[in-house]
């Protein structure tokens, strides 16, 4: 099941490179594990969107991605201070929004599924966002995301790369989504090109 909005955007951005797409993908430390917690690690995690393309090598065949469809946007500092700081943002502490980057355990169960759903542990992390604020290599070459990732590369995507691309290969074919389909829509209005227009004038 798509979740919001920006889970909807990614499945079908990822449909229209080639990616075959799996949703929810749940998760959580073995319990065999040194550091689980009975109490804080039952419950379990999920990657929102997992992408697989057949035709693809090397650590672009499987994408493994955490959508964060915050309004206010996604500095990268910020949220590494709130994660090393072990500071709250709203109601948790900054860490519980990144369990897999944040904590040994958690990288350890996500890249267990990632294996199990895939046959792989190669893959790249993408953190998908309504908008960056900073600098995405912040978070991108972080260093200790990649370690407890086993050096498998880092990326952030916001909504308007997404967008563009798939606006770029919008055709007059009906689409298959209603993301899909309203991209064409908006593609035969010109209201993108009458936008761009007023801007200039």
């Amino acid at each position: 099941m798509k979740e919001d909005i920006l889970e909807q955007i990614v499945d079908d951005y990822l449909k229209t490179k080639g990616y075959f797409t799996k949703h929810n993908v749940k998760f959580k430390p073995s319990k065999d594990d040194l550091d689980y917690n009975t109490k804080s690690d039952c419950v379990a995690s999920d990657i929102d969107v997992v992408g697989y393309h057949p035709m693809l090598a090397g650590a672009d065949r499987i994408w493994v991605v955490s959508c964060k469809s915050w309004q206010e946007g996604f500095d990268p500092r910020a949220r590494i201070d709130s994660i090393e700081g072990r500071r709250r943002i709203v109601s948790r502490e900054g860490w519980k929004y990144f369990r897999e980057l944040a904590k040994e355990k958690w990288a350890k169960a996500l890249v267990a599924e990632v294996r199990n759903l895939t046959g792989s542990t190669v893959f790249t992390h993408v953190t998908a966002v309504t908008k960056l604020k900073g600098d995405r290599n912040v978070w991108e070459q972080h260093q200790p995301f990649k370690d407890k990732l086993g050096g498998n590369p880092i990326r952030v995507i916001e909504l308007n790369e997404m967008l563009t691309d798939m606006h770029s290969r919008t055709g007059t074919a009906v689409a298959s989504s209603e993301i899909g389909r309203l991209l064409q829509v908006i593609k035969a209005s010109g209201w993108l090109r009458k936008d761009e227009s007023t801007k200039q004038n």
